[in-house]
């Protein structure tokens, strides 16, 4: 590669890097597959096992790139070593072990479709945490954009909300969702360090965590299949919603805030749909455009940098 075509590569980096709303625009996307990925790896692979091999592999990927600003932010992560061990266990290890285990017993529809109220669980921890109050933008875009997500996922027939059966799974996954959005909140906290080494940290801690739950289902569950099936389903959880999702939405709350990054849990639900149109080959309908473009108002409006106060 020559200089200027170095140059340019490391441009556009720099341009993403400082993009909140590229960076959540790609999470939502690879969070929206790893619902349908964790679904069809259901029964197949035991929810602590493609957990730690999600993260273990996904920390393997990063430390080249990370290993540098791991050992340059050492004495800050030091400094505050029980935060990040906290922020690991419960945003990398619990959240997405118990968003596996849900799937066994639930419909990725339905985690879609409670996904949605990722914004509302971390609005409240803001509030409780820290006395941080959504602003009228932020909840009207909130409830617009969720407008938008039921138009999507009812079909257009509000009167089917009825027909959606909440079991076991959901009510675990919405434990998930109450733990990511502490996740979400305190990350706000994290120790001044490149977010290269916030990652690779959490990562490794968070897969560490998982051993002895992985040592125990190993024992009460049959192990995993080697197959190619299940080795794609475990490379690209390791890569699409681990690395490339958690790099792009930490960076963004970092730029912007958590209740201000929040509301993109609603794009989830509509990089999902877009993916049974894509992949699965539904037929787009009316009330598709409709959803989508509710939910981007929405999204537009709660994400929109505060006015400051007149002075």
């Amino acid at each position: 590669m020559s200089a200027s075509e170095e140059i340019s590569d490391a441009s556009s980096r720099a341009w993403l890097a400082n993009r909140p709303y590229a960076l959540l625009s790609i999470a939502a996307a690879c969070w929206a597959g790893n619902a349908i990925v964790g679904r069809l790896a259901a029964g197949h692979i035991p929810p602590v096992t493609l957990a730690f091999l999600r993260w273990g592999l996904g920390f393997l990927i990063i430390l080249p790139v990370s290993w540098r600003h791991l050992k340059h932010d050492w004495p800050a992560i030091r400094a505050k070593l029980g935060l990040m061990t906290f922020l690991s266990v419960i945003g990398i290890a619990g959240f997405n072990t118990l968003q596996y285990w849900a799937l066994e017993y639930t419909e990725a529809l339905n985690t879609l479709l409670l996904q949605s109220t990722g914004p509302l669980f971390v609005a409240c921890w803001s509030l409780v945490l820290f006395g941080i109050r959504l602003t009228l933008a932020q909840a009207i875009g909130i409830v617009v954009s969720l407008t938008g997500v039921l138009v999507i996922l009812l079909h257009g027939d509000i009167a089917a909300i009825t027909a959606i059966d909440f079991n076991k799974g959901d009510i675990i996954f919405l434990v998930a969702l109450l733990i990511f959005g502490l996740y979400s909140v305190m990350s706000l906290k994290r120790p001044a360090i490149h977010d290269l080494s916030f990652t690779a940290f959490t990562f490794a801690c968070g897969s560490a965590v998982l051993v002895p739950p992985l040592i125990f289902e190993l024992f009460w569950r049959p192990a995993m299949q080697l197959n190619v099936t299940n080795l794609l389903s475990v490379m690209y959880v390791a890569v699409f919603p681990s690395t490339i999702a958690y790099l792009c939405y930490n960076r963004s709350v970092h730029l912007i805030g958590a209740n201000r990054a929040a509301p993109f849990f609603h794009a989830v639900p509509v990089f999902g749909s877009a993916m049974a149109i894509v992949f699965l080959g539904e037929r787009p309908q009316v009330f598709h455009f409709i959803g989508f473009a509710l939910v981007l108002t929405g999204i537009f409006a709660a994400s929109r940098k505060p006015s400051a106060a007149p002075g």
